[in-house]
């Protein structure tokens, strides 16, 4: 079964001829491009679009995966805060950063003479509030991961089957999903976000998000990685770290990661 989907993406890169993959580093993402490029070659490029929102180390990381697996890559800036949409945060926030995004792929799509501009959506994504897949529609972008029905499960399969590193990544998320939404979203923050989390990183943890919530860093982890922060010392690294970031607070949610957690969100009360 799996390995018919996999046929079928590649039967599909193969009726494009061409694609402009639009390549962020994660592991959806990563294998478009890799049956892309196993499919088309030279004929395959991927864009990944560098901008406040994005870490600096999702960057580091893209470029490396590309390298491995020997694809075209160039890489565009964007810059969402001078969307006035964006910056006030709200429901539509993604619509429009991804808007930006297309609009900037499909000039690269034109430069480059691809046939088709493809994304990383997937089947599971289809069930979350996603503005984003509305803009990649109109336009034009193609989720050939959704026309070969596979899901996440079935992605890092077929990742780790096909020999990719980073098959086992973490999810990742632009870093204006840490804001609340209805607070606009400023360099500032983002930065310090950035920081924060990159904080954790150093510190080991795999999956997490820290939550800006003005004084107040929320810091989600796996379950399984809550235990990681009894450790005083541990603990009183990262708090020091934040604090030195501006919160006055540093604070852990006790249910954890959990996907989308700050959509609808307007700050902390009580």
């Amino acid at each position: 079964m799996l390995g018919d989907k996999l046929k079928r993406l590649q039967h599909l890169f193969d009726e494009m001829g061409s694609a402009l993959v639009a390549f962020s580093g994660g592991i959806d993402s990563t294998l478009v491009l890799k049956v892309a490029h196993d499919s088309l070659g030279s004929r395959a490029v991927a864009v990944t679009a560098v901008s406040p929102t994005f870490p600096a180390i999702e960057l580091e990381g893209a470029r490396w995966v590309a390298s491995q697996i020997g694809a075209r890559h160039s890489i565009i800036e964007t810059d969402q805060l001078d969307i006035p949409e964006f910056v006030r945060n709200d429901a539509g926030r993604c619509y429009h950063c991804k808007t930006d995004l297309y609009q900037a792929l499909n000039s690269l799509q034109g430069e480059f003479g691809m046939a088709a501009m493809v994304d990383g959506t997937h089947l599971d994504d289809l069930g979350d509030d996603r503005p984003g897949i509305l803009a990649a529609r109109e336009w034009g972008v193609r989720s050939p991961l959704v026309e070969a029905e596979l899901s996440k499960e079935e992605i890092r399969t077929l990742a780790k089957e096909l020999g990719l590193s980073n098959w086992d990544k973490p999810a990742a998320a632009c870093l204006s999903s840490r804001i609340p939404r209805g607070i606009a979203i400023t360099r500032e923050k983002l930065t310090r976000v950035e920081q924060a989390e990159a904080t954790l990183f150093r510190e080991g943890f795999k999956q997490f998000r820290v939550r800006d919530h003005g004084e107040i860093a929320r810091i989600e982890l796996e379950g399984a990685e809550l235990p990681g922060v009894l450790d005083s010392a541990r603990r009183e690294r990262i708090s020091a770290k934040l604090k030195g970031l501006g919160f006055r607070f540093v604070t852990l949610d006790l249910e954890g990661y959990r996907r989308g957690s700050g959509n609808g969100d307007t700050g902390v009360t009580g």
